[in-house]
């Protein structure tokens, strides 16, 4: 792992790194030749364009984002360069994926369950239930991945890493949600499949729209709340329109971030190197680890402006909860079932590789 989760500490643990990085090739061409030199001032420069619909300002985009990127340059010696393109200005967020495996970016981040049924066994590991954490279902997704359990999904690009957010919350004004009751009648924003079926089927009205979309939804009364994890409400000004939290595990987000595989394919071997050596495991134990920290300072700040917090750690266990859930659950698997995929058994391997991660 090449820098720390610590907010604040690791732009510039990076820097430091960078800063030896620069000390250590000077001393490299110090014994160079001059035509050595020269060489490696005239090799060609590769950039990649990197497409997400986070905002400039989130920490996703801050501190891990931005910092792979300057690792990824310093690491090739200024042959790589990544070019950011926050806030969904290169790709659209339900796209971004499709963008990346035709070749319209390089290198693309995007909530699977943004494509509704196109990644039917990678979603099973956002069922109730399965992760409490982001660090653990980043783990848990990266595992299933590695193990070929989900990869022939994702054979159209090459995958860099996965990374997952912390359990959904109910964000609403003014109107507590304790049992899933209280959800008739509301018009609730939801990101993935699973979340809309366990909101229609409490009587709710699940809504799709793009995470941009949600700050003014709320403003006009478009919709009366969203389930979202605590450091998207953050990361997109929610949690300052919204004054009543619900955190209850109904479900946890599964994101990527993957390559364009020509583009991947281009590049000499030493470069794949670079990319290689900086994906996998330890980015999504990076990425899972920072949407944990800012969870919880998110969830910190509500708490502090004295807003309305309630508790539903464990819904499958809970009276009011457990029964809908259950349902809902059994449903989603039999219907990737009915596709001919084996739903139940990599629903099993989801729930092995849950105790293998858990924190």
């Amino acid at each position: 792992m090449f820098f720390k989760i610590k907010r604040g500490a690791i732009p510039l643990s990076l820097l430091m790194a960078l800063g030896m990085s620069g000390c250590s090739n000077q001393s490299e061409q110090g014994v160079n030749t001059d035509s050595g030199a020269a060489d490696v001032a005239t090799q060609e420069v590769t950039t990649l364009r990197f497409s997400h619909f986070w905002p400039s300002t989130a920490a996703l985009h801050t501190e891990v984002f931005e910092p792979w990127a300057k690792k990824i340059e310093a690491d090739s010696e200024g042959r790589l360069k990544v070019e950011i393109y926050p806030s969904a200005t290169l790709s659209k967020p339900d796209i971004t994926y499709d963008s990346t495996a035709k070749g319209t970016v390089d290198i693309g981040a995007q909530v699977q369950g943004y494509i509704s049924g196109r990644f039917p066994l990678t979603e099973v590991t956002q069922l109730p239930g399965l992760s409490s954490s982001g660090a653990q279902l980043s783990c848990m997704l990266q595992t299933l991945y590695n193990d070929d359990v989900i990869a022939d999904e994702y054979e159209d690009t090459h995958l860099l890493f996965m990374m997952a957010s912390g359990p959904g919350v109910f964000h609403t004004i003014d109107k507590p949600i304790r049992q899933p009751e209280d959800l008739k009648g509301m018009r609730i924003r939801r990101p993935l499949e699973i979340a809309a079926n366990i909101i229609e089927a409490a009587g709710g009205t699940p809504v799709g729209m793009p995470a941009s979309d949600q700050y003014t939804s709320l403003q006009r009364g478009v919709i009366d709340g969203v389930s979202t994890p605590w450091d998207a409400a953050g990361a997109f000004k929610l949690a300052e329109l919204t004054n009543t939290h619900t955190t209850i595990p109904l479900y946890s987000s599964a994101l990527l971030v993957t390559m364009n595989k020509d583009k991947y394919q281009s590049l000499p071997d030493d470069l794949k190197k670079v990319i290689d050596d900086n994906s996998g495991m330890d980015m999504a134990k990076v990425a899972g680890g920072l949407f944990d920290s800012e969870d919880i300072r998110v969830k910190a700040e509500s708490k502090a402006r004295g807003d309305t917090m309630i508790e539903i750690p464990d819904p499958l266990n809970d009276p009011a909860w457990s029964g809908i859930l259950k349902t809902e659950i059994e449903k989603y698997l039999n219907n990737v079932e009915a596709l001919g995929l084996d739903a139940q058994g990599v629903y099993k391997k989801a729930q092995d590789a849950s105790v293998a991660c858990k924190v």
